[in-house]
């Protein structure tokens, strides 16, 4: 029965009474850092030392701050010569506690710089999923306005990137407003700086329009602005975005999400203010355009008017009262032409008749000496008898009689 395990497992008991000697502590985590093994690991060097003992430096993580020691003794041929402080390399590290310390480093088993073709595989991939997700596409691409407010600037602290775009967008404006913010815009804090100046001129709303500038550089340089939060930071703005990151042969990822991409600081410029002499020089045509086509108008109008005034009836504006006065003369003599003749005539006709309706009177036939015979009740007597009362009226009288004898009257 092996009891020194036992002795060994006992030992690893810590507790207030019974605690561990810093040694067995030191020895415990040696033990189970040491079992962790080998990991492959990509970073940024620092503080990179050769000495004739072996190599030692620190690795930085390329997007966050935070950094591990390593270290090679006797380094052999897995791990490249000429590296140098800056490098992005790639490791096969391999945790190592030193019990004596208490210190945490890492050994370097193999490492080598990161290849152009490794990061460009990687970049080109970045592509394909931001043109596959529609962030490239020119529909999502916002205009620039005319004239903006306040540009917002990112670019380096006094570089000739800022200079640029300062001095030939006051040129072309010289009211131009800036906001301007200074980043790092190489090297592991670029990424950081930038989407934190993005964000701030993000939210200024007198901010128009965003300019990220930079003169070119490096494949290594401009890494940052192919990075993928930096990438998809500048797509979600909500603000137009001017890429001026390098010049016509350079173009990271940046560019094909920005609303516009300038081919360098000084075409950003040009590109994001109106030239005031241009447009002075534009609103002068237009201003004799307005004028020559005004000018032509009234001619016309002038021309028309003129056609319309030398018209008859406008030349002589009284000649139609005057032809339908007379017109109106004429039917008012017709009309009473006409209304005498049918007067005339009425008149005519009304003495016919009257004619006519005396032949036919009892007074005409009375007059020519003739009576009415009526009786006591006033009805004409046709017959009579001797004693009857009767009434003879003429023309002039009316008689009273008595009939004193009838003869009949037999012819």
């Amino acid at each position: 029965m092996d009891h020194s395990a036992d002795v060994d497992n006992q030992s690893k008991v810590s507790t207030e009474h019974s605690p561990w000697q810093v040694s067995n502590l030191s020895k415990s985590l040696k033990d189970w850092i040491e079992k962790l093994g080998r990991v492959w690991v990509e970073g940024e060097l620092q503080s990179f030392q050769e000495r004739p003992t072996g190599i030692f430096a620190s690795i930085r993580d390329l997007d966050v701050e935070a950094a591990i020691e390593i270290h090679a003794f006797n380094p052999g041929p897995e791990i490249a010569s000429g590296l140098k402080q800056g490098d992005r390399v790639v490791a096969l590290l391999q945790p190592q506690f030193w019990a004596k310390n208490g210190k945490l480093t890492m050994r370097i088993h193999a490492m080598h710089k990161v290849g152009l073709g490794e990061l460009l595989e990687r970049i080109e991939k970045l592509k394909q999923q931001l043109i596959l997700e529609g962030l490239t596409d020119p529909s999502r691409k916002k205009p620039l306005p005319f004239l903006p407010q306040r540009i917002g600037l990112i670019t380096g602290a006094n570089s000739d990137a800022e200079k640029d775009v300062l001095q030939n967008a006051k040129l072309r404006w010289p009211e131009v407003q800036f906001e301007v913010i200074n980043t790092h815009v190489q090297g592991d804090k670029a990424v950081g700086e930038i989407l934190f100046a993005l964000e701030q001129l993000d939210s200024m709303p007198e901010v128009d329009v965003i300019i990220i500038a930079r003169g070119g550089g490096s494949f290594q340089d401009l890494l940052p602005f192919s990075d993928e939060r930096l990438v998809r930071a500048a797509a979600a703005l909500s603000k137009p975005l001017v890429s001026a990151i390098g010049h016509e042969n350079d173009q990271p990822l940046l560019d094909l999400v920005a609303d516009l991409r300038a081919s360098t600081p000084t075409d950003a410029a040009k590109r994001v203010v109106p030239d005031v002499v241009e447009e002075r020089r534009g609103l002068q045509i237009s201003l004799t355009r307005i004028r020559t086509r005004l000018d032509s108008f009234l001619l016309a109008q002038e021309q028309f008017l003129g056609s319309i005034r030398s018209r008859p009836v406008l030349a002589s504006p009284f000649g139609f009262i005057d032809t339908q006065e007379e017109l109106v003369a004429s039917k008012s003599q017709r009309l009473r032409e006409i209304l005498e003749f049918r007067l005339q005539r009425g008149e005519t006709e009304i003495d016919q008749l009257r004619l006519r309706a005396r032949s036919l009177s009892p007074k005409l036939t009375l007059e020519r000496g003739y009576a009415v015979i009526t009786d006591s009740k006033g009805k004409p007597v046709t017959k009579a008898k001797a004693g009857d009362g009767l009434t003879i009226k003429t023309s002039s009288q009316e008689i009273a009689a008595t009939v004193s004898e009838v003869r009949n009257n037999n012819g």
